[in-house]
C-alpha cells in the first residue's frame, strides 16, 4: 500500500504487461483513481500525480474532494445481524456504535479499545 495526502492506494503487479499498478481506495466522487508504472519510483510519482489530478478535477467540477476517510461509516445490516449486535451491545452496557467500534478495533489490533467519552463524541462548535 501507498499513502499520499491521506489517500491510500492498493498496489499490484500485472505480469502480462510487466507493470506495477495502483488503485486509490478512498477517492469518491471519482471512485476509480488508478495509475501504472514500470518501477517503484515511477509508481510513487504517478500516485502523487493521480491524487493531484483528482483534487484538480474536484475543484474544476465544483465537487468537494472526499476526505481521505470520512468520519462516518454506514453499513447495511440485515435485520437478524442488527438484532444480535444490539443484544451484544446491551449485554456490555454499550450503545451500538460503541460496541461496533470496539469490536472492529479488537479485530484489527487484538486489543480492547475504550469507547470515546461524551466530549470526544461531540465535536465542539468553532
Amino acid at each position: 500500500m501507498m499513502e499520499y495526502k491521506g489517500y491510500i492506494a492498493v498496489i499490484g503487479y500485472d505480469d502480462s504487461a510487466d507493470l506495477l499498478y495502483g488503485n486509490v481506495i478512498n477517492a469518491a466522487p471519482y471512485p476509480i483513481v488508478n495509475f501504472m508504472a514500470s518501477d517503484v519510483e515511477g509508481l510513487k510519482r504517478e500516485f502523487r500525480i493521480s491524487i493531484e489530478d483528482y483534487l484538480s478535477w474536484c475543484e474544476e467540477d465544483g465537487d468537494e474532494p472526499a476526505k481521505p476517510f470520512p468520519e462516518k461509516l454506514e453499513l447495511p445490516l440485515y435485520e437478524e445481524l442488527y438484532r444480535r449486535i444490539a443484544l451484544a451491545a446491551a449485554k456490555e452496557e454499550l450503545d451500538i456504535d460503541e460496541w461496533v467500534m470496539e469490536t472492529i478495533e479488537m479485530r484489527l489490533t487484538g486489543k480492547r479499545y475504550p469507547p470515546p467519552t461524551n466530549a470526544e463524541k461531540v465535536a465542539p462548535n468553532p
